[in-house]
């Protein structure tokens, strides 16, 4: 791993070395530099109105105008180039046509040149300095302090030239002067209506201020209110162009008086122009057109009912109960317009997955003059889909694994607008697992799914006052089934679920199971030993020194100095005479035995989950593409509280740790709160600084001593402490000393600097900071507890630098994690083993957070 690191340090330098920033320019061009705006004749540039000007300098990573030397490692004229090649040598034409063809020669030409322009994309073309693109720069400045209410604001530069070495620096020197404020404002609107609503609601509001200094964003913003606003009160005709702005500055000493006019519509009739007032519109008639399509005409439905002022047309039979559609429909008959109905329309309709996206077509009232006839039109999509899907998964047992996904959507089976989803899974993947590292797929699982949604609350009583129509709820059954090979301990899981899901705002989400039931069923018990390892030797040790108190039959290698317990027979007679008190133990082999035997038992034990939980979660993300927001989640999850009440009146049967079983499996009850949050900055040009910050707790309580090992904590992984491997990390200051190491407390800090190197290629350097703990459970090791503040030194830290590939549809990661603090070290704790000899390479899909 060393050579490999001199080495590839030694190619990026010689690659470097190689690369001249000038070396496609011509003798009287300059590249550009540096780029300075000063305002005012500050010292300190204003480097945040870079993006109003033309001659930013080239992108540098660590002061490495990275993507300019790839852009001139390409051929500038690829074409001439092979040309020039092709016939440098006197025989290369004649050898090149003797053992390729003609047309073979002219794609090995094609080749060269799309390379050379992939390279050229990928790259960044030199910013050369050019006297246009300046003035235009300086225009653009005095533009934008001009819609601040600079109006007199003058941009000059000056150029400083190294001739020698072709390079070029830029200074912008803005004199902003003296800004203008607001002083009179008057409106003038025609309409006696609009007028009315301005005066009486709007004015007060108004981001046009006396006083306040002049910016164009402030009319721009107030031309959007008053259309918004009128618009969702009647005015189906309005738009912004109704409204200008008129300003003087005329002899007015640095004051803008300004004037809003609000004009009626013209319409051109004959020869004469007819001024129409506005008028509030209300909607007199709403028909919803359930199956149209290109092929069919209006006028000629063959299905018709009329549901709570709707009138409802097939083309056809009915497929839909009047009821369902009148939910979906937010235009209701005898309201004034309103913009908001339409997008909540819009937006409800899509979001069924039976209906393509929505026309809504609005026509005047032939019977009354402010009258609007509403006309839905609905285009089902097809009865039955079948989805076939193979992805890249990853888990936190999983490193790296092959999903493949197919599932049978059935729409509208009942006529309420549901959809039924019948799924099915498989996936094969590599774990960490030391006993199985003769093969590189060790996981695989296969599963079921069936899946019933529906656009609508279901629940015992009515929730409408709570959960709103306009809410997008939804509610959906479900029941699974997999099967899972899984690190040697192979189980298989039962689970039913009870879902409602509903969107308040664009920002908030409320998520709830009311039920959520697991009941996992853990095969190849016996093998738990082999799986860990660790346990196994602890366990062993402790026999071999009581070997004269044990059967022979539980041993192998008698004759040897290294006598071994027989996985499952001798571990297993082990485990029953400490259990059943037939063998004498010291204090410390008798504690650390039963903590062994303890946690098999936990991992290897069935579990019954009877949970209810809910999540909060807010975004402010727009979209994918949205590199700017926050979001923060909070999640509860309480598990067999129920079960402990009906326990008693039941007459639940108890196990011989004395806790009630359920179908002979113990129930799990605890109580599992968690939070996240996560900020990122968009810091432009591709480079964004991304925070989360998380904490968890599960407190086993009643009839649970410890949390099921699905429910826990672990850290370390791809999406976690990156200087660990998945499940290494803690608990506490312990090191790792389980395969799997997992605890019922988590505070996790990370932190990552993402940018771009070229392309679809990018990187980041991270920080990850954090640790697990047991907590309010029945561990009794102090260095694994969370005990209080003091243990917040045992915090791990690591730090690193990654590769990421976008693909569009999702990113492929590589991170490479440094331990630069690990609590369990012996001696020296920071940047101990810090190289990439003891690094940990991280493969991932998408990004951690």
């Amino acid at each position: 791993m060393k050579t490999f690191t001199k080495i590839s340090f030694l190619f990026i330098l010689i690659l470097f070395s190689a690369c001249n920033s000038i070396k496609h320019l011509e003798n009287d061009e300059f590249l550009i530099t540096e780029s300075k705006i000063k305002v005012d004749s500050a010292a300190k540039p204003n480097n945040k109105l870079q993006q109003y000007t033309s001659t930013t300098p080239n992108s540098k990573i660590f002061g490495v105008p990275l993507k300019l030397h790839i852009h001139n490692l390409a051929k500038q004229d690829p074409e001439s180039s092979f040309e020039r090649w092709r016939y440098r040598k006197k025989n290369r034409e004649k050898r090149l046509e003797k053992f390729l063809s003609l047309k073979q020669v002219e794609k090995l030409k094609s080749s060269y040149i799309t390379i050379n322009e992939a390279i050229k994309q990928s790259g960044e073309a030199p910013k050369i300095l050019q006297k246009d693109l300046i003035e235009e720069s300086t225009t653009r400045l005095e533009s934008w302090y001009w819609n601040q209410g600079y109006f007199n604001a003058k941009t000059t530069y000056n150029v400083e030239k190294d001739t020698a070495k072709q390079k070029a620096k830029i200074t912008y020197h803005v004199n902003k002067k003296e800004v203008y404020k607001l002083d009179s404002i008057y409106n003038r609107i025609s309409s006696k209506s609009v007028d009315s609503v301005y005066n009486k609601i709007l004015k007060k509001n108004s981001f046009i201020k006396k006083g306040e200094a002049f910016k164009t964003q402030n009319f721009d913003d107030e031309r959007n209110r008053i259309t918004n606003y009128l618009r969702n009160r009647g005015f189906y005709h309005f738009e912004e162009s109704y409204i200008s702005f008129y300003a003087d500055t005329i002899d007015t000493g640095h004051k803008v008086n300004s004037e809003m006019i609000i004009s009626n519509p013209e319409e051109r009739k004959r020869d004469s122009t007819i001024i129409i007032d506005f008028k509030p519109h209300r909607i007199t008639e709403v028909n919803v057109f359930t199956d149209i399509d290109s092929d069919v005409n209006v006028n000629y439905a063959s299905d018709s009912i009329q549901f709570e002022n709707y009138n409802i047309y097939s083309f056809g039979k009915m497929k839909f109960k009047p009821s369902v559609i009148a939910d979906l429909i937010f235009i209701k008959k005898d309201s004034l317009y309103k913009d908001i109905d339409n997008k909540q329309t819009y937006n409800r309709i899509s979001n069924t997955r039976i209906f393509k996206y929505p026309s809504i077509q609005y026509i005047d009232d032939p019977e009354d003059s402010t009258g609007l006839v509403a006309n839905v039109f609905l285009t089902p999509k097809e009865r039955y889909s079948l989805n076939l899907q193979a992805d890249v998964t990853q888990s936190n047992i999983q490193e790296f694994g092959i999903g493949f996904n197919t599932s049978v959507l059935a729409r509208n089976l009942f006529r309420n607008a549901e959809t039924l989803e019948l799924s099915g899974r498989g996936n094969f993947g590599s774990s960490k697992d030391a006993s199985t590292s003769d093969k590189f797929f060790d996981i695989f699982e296969f599963g079921t799914d069936l899946r019933l949604s529906f656009p609508k609350v279901i629940f015992p009583i009515k929730l409408e006052s709570i959960i709103k129509n306009s809410m997008s709820p939804f509610t959906s059954f479900s029941i699974g089934y997999s099967s899972q090979k899984n690190i040697g301990l192979d189980r298989t899981n039962f689970n039913l679920t009870y879902n409602l899901n509903w969107k308040p705002t664009k920002t908030i989400t409320h998520n709830v199971d009311i039920a959520n039931i697991q009941l996992v069923n853990n095969l190849n018990v016996q093998n738990y030993f082999n799986v860990f390892s660790n346990s196994f030797d602890q366990l062993n040790d402790i026999a071999v020194e009581n070997i004269n108190q044990l059967d022979d039959s539980y041993f192998t290698n008698l004759d040897t100095d290294s006598p071994e317990l027989i996985i499952p027979v001798g571990t297993d007679g082990f485990i029953n005479q400490v259990n059943n008190n037939q063998i004498n133990l010291d204090s410390q082999e008798l504690t650390e035995t039963r903590a062994i035997i303890e946690r098999k038992e936990r991992l290897t034990e069935n579990n019954l989950i009877v949970a209810s939980n809910y999540t909060y979660n807010f975004s402010t993300r727009k979209n994918i593409y949205d590199n700017e927001f926050s979001q923060f989640r909070a999640r509860i999850e309480l598990s067999g509280n129920l079960l402990s009440l009906l326990a008693k009146p039941l007459s639940f049967k108890r196990n011989k740790r004395g806790n009630y079983n359920v179908f002979d499996v113990q129930f799990s009850q605890y109580i599992k709160p968690e939070l996240t949050f996560i900020k990122h900055w968009d810091l432009g040009n591709k480079n964004i600084i991304a925070t989360r910050a998380y904490t968890g707790i599960a407190i086993p309580l009643g009839n649970s001593e410890s949390i099921p090992f699905s429910k826990s904590f672990f850290g370390g992984g791809p999406n976690d402490n990156r200087g660990w491997r998945p499940y290494d990390l803690g608990p506490g200051k312990t090191n790792g000393i389980n395969e799997f190491n997992d605890a019922n407390f988590k505070l996790s800090f990370n932190a990552e600097y993402r940018f771009n190197l070229f392309g679809g290629l990018n990187s980041a350097l991270f920080v990850d900071v954090g640790n697990i703990w047991n907590v309010l459970d029945n561990v009794s090791n102090s260095e694994a507890r969370f005990d209080g503040l003091k243990d917040l030194q045992d915090l791990s830290v690591s730090s690193g630098f990654g590769l990421r590939y976008d693909l569009e549809f999702f990113v492929i990661r590589i991170d490479l994690g440094f331990k630069t603090y690990n609590p369990g070290s012996d001696g020296q704790k920071w940047f101990r083993k810090y190289n990439f000899g003891n690094a940990v390479y991280n493969f991932g899909i998408n990004y951690p957070f």
